[in-house]
């Protein structure tokens, strides 16, 4: 009989654990195989309590169930979070520098890599730590003007 986790012994006899495969599904598998190997080489003598099974089946269920959920209530946070960043543009920003200093300026658009949302401020990357404070408008700027079409719904 193969046991993963010992195979995994490498030669310096150090444990590395074995590649991730499909998840989930290969999880229940192993557990099941687990399962049937303990009811299959149990002491004739003195068998296992099926309750027992059972009663470990559910608490693996629950917890696969657990486990999705906080899946995606981080797919969910990941999400709100890419969201704010594009938010953003348009906005002026006041951050700190890695030297320490301040610096601000109009975010003009909003890249994604590994880390997460980047901000582009000037010629900079700001990543959302770093920022300190945002204003509705760029210092110096004033609202676009109104169009015709704005104009004639107010005054109408």
């Amino acid at each position: 009989m193969s046991v993963p986790a010992t195979e995994a012994v490498t030669s310096n006899g150090l444990y590395q654990p074995p590649a991730a495969t499909s998840g989930s599904d290969s999880d229940k598998e192993m557990f099941l195989n687990l399962m049937v190997a303990q009811l299959r080489y149990q002491d004739p003598m003195n068998p296992a309590d099926s309750g027992e099974f059972l009663a470990q089946n559910a608490q693996f269920t629950a917890l696969e169930k657990m486990q999705d959920v906080a899946d995606q209530t981080a797919a969910l946070l990941s999400t709100q979070i890419s969201f704010g960043a594009a938010g953003m543009v348009g906005k002026n920003v006041t951050y700190l520098n890695e030297d320490g200093t301040t610096a601000s300026g109009l975010v003009s658009s909003v890249t994604y890599d590994v880390n997460g949302p980047m901000l582009v401020v000037g010629e900079s990357s700001v990543s959302l730590g770093q920022i300190q404070s945002i204003s509705a408008t760029a210092a110096g700027t004033t609202a676009p003007p109104a169009t015709p079409a704005t104009t004639a719904a107010t005054t109408g």
